[in-house]
């Protein structure tokens, strides 16, 4: 078996491991003699598994008990709908706009009330983190919403705005369990799980309780929509999406029980960023476009001198087993999504390549 370092930033690659255990439960789960994928989600022992896939999330992040959990369909961005659909009590909301998906956010939640952009670092094409401390918040505000990692960019937000009264809302898709999380800082936490935690297809929301029971009340939101249908439910309104939850559950345990927790997972990833960082900041032939101090440890963007260079490199790095390296199409260059799953020696991998090519074509 040839597996390549896959450094995509989502779909990502996920812990070798985890694949070998979903491939040996794939035919049968348990003695149960159907696959996770074929059973009913109404079943005993598919209940036994999001049960525990709840509560090994609880565990590992260390969720407080007046926070909720739902596994919920559409991917983050239905939760750029559903956010201020639910939460948006006061007909205002706070976005700051650090890059594509918190914009995105922005733009949708205009459709459900009055969206203040308090903060935006679009005038450097995003390549910084506004200081959260010199912005100035709304006093109507019903949340403030961060993207707390942004992806495509390669920047995250290394303090977090926090005003009396106001909740926080944090899409962490491209960081959650990267780290550990003081999630009492959140009124709401959101991520699709496709970058750090699972398969495609799914998002999560941690949402603080008493946000879930003060819902603004003066829009009439389908069932789908609803945080608090939705969680009182069990996550089970409707069929989920039974196989995504599995996996989450087989990655939650990886952590725990081959990693150690996220205390030794944010030293694994930032060892693995250092060393990118480190050669890129030697580099006379490749540049990182981020302001130091809020450089992404999941995203690392750089670029060559020419977007011929940049072809060229992408091109001859997939050769060699390192794919998935080429930019987002709005900023070019290369990027590098090294995750909780891609080990240390593909980080390894990719410098000595990189470092190759330089001398070839410095």
């Amino acid at each position: 078996m040839a597996r390549v370092y896959n450094f995509s930033a989502g779909p990502s690659m996920l812990p070798l491991s985890v694949l070998q255990k979903a491939q040996s439960e794939l035919l049968e789960y348990g003695s149960s003699g159907q696959s996770v994928m074929e059973m009913s989600h109404r079943s005993s022992v598919y209940d036994a598994i999001i049960v525990e896939t709840e509560a090994a999330l609880r565990r590992v992040l260390n969720i407080p008990d007046n926070y909720k959990v739902g596994f919920i369909q559409g991917g983050a961005s239905t939760q750029f709908a559903m956010v201020p659909m639910n939460l948006m009590t006061t007909g205002e909301a706070d976005y700051l706009v650090t890059g594509q998906f918190s914009g995105k956010a922005a733009k949708e939640a205009e459709k459900f009330g009055t969206v203040h952009v308090v903060a935006s670092s679009k005038d450097k094409n995003f390549t910084y983190i506004p200081d959260v401390d010199a912005v100035e918040y709304s006093p109507n505000a019903s949340y403030i919403h961060i993207c707390e990692n942004n992806t495509i960019y390669g920047t995250r937000f290394t303090k977090l705005p926090q005003v009396d009264g106001i909740p926080l809302v944090a899409d962490m898709s491209s960081c959650i369990l990267s780290r550990p999380t003081d999630v009492s800082k959140y009124g709401l936490i959101y991520f699709g799980v496709q970058k750090n935690v699972a398969p495609a297809g799914m998002a999560v929301a941690i949402v603080r309780e008493d946000l879930l029971e003060n819902a603004r009340t003066d829009l009439a939101r389908p069932a789908m929509l609803d945080y608090k249908t939705l969680i009182d439910a069990r996550s089970m309104y409707n069929t989920p999406n039974c196989w995504s939850i599995y996996m989450m559950g087989l990655v939650l345990h990886w952590i725990e029980n081959e990693v150690g927790g996220l205390t030794e997972m944010e030293k694994r990833n930032n060892a693995k960023a250092q060393l990118l960082y480190d050669y890129l900041d030697q580099s006379s032939f490749f540049q990182n476009p981020v302001n130091k101090a809020d450089r992404s440890i999941m995203n690392v963007t750089f670029a060559s001198p020419s977007k011929e260079l940049d072809a060229k490199f992408c091109q001859e790095a997939a050769e060699a087993g390192l794919v998935n390296l080429k930019g987002h199409r709005s900023v070019g260059g290369m990027r590098a999504s090294i995750y909780n799953a891609m080990p240390l020696d593909g980080v390894q991998a990719l410098v000595a390549f990189m470092k190759e090519f330089e001398a070839r074509n410095g």
